[in-house]
């Protein structure tokens, strides 16, 4: 029974990590101005064109 107790907790530290990964790239993007946001989809979408 010891290794569910084991496999429960590896399964938190997971939902965790996730957690913590997710919230890294929401403040990354917010971080954002519009005006970098625009200039980056028009990178893109040259770079898509462009293929």
């Amino acid at each position: 029974m010891r290794w569910w107790k084991v496999l429960g907790v590896a399964a938190f530290v997971g939902v965790a990590a996730s957690g913590v990964m997710v919230a890294r790239a929401q403040r990354k993007r917010a971080a954002y101005t519009p005006d970098q946001i625009r200039e980056r989809l028009h990178a893109r979408l040259a770079e898509a064109e462009g293929r």
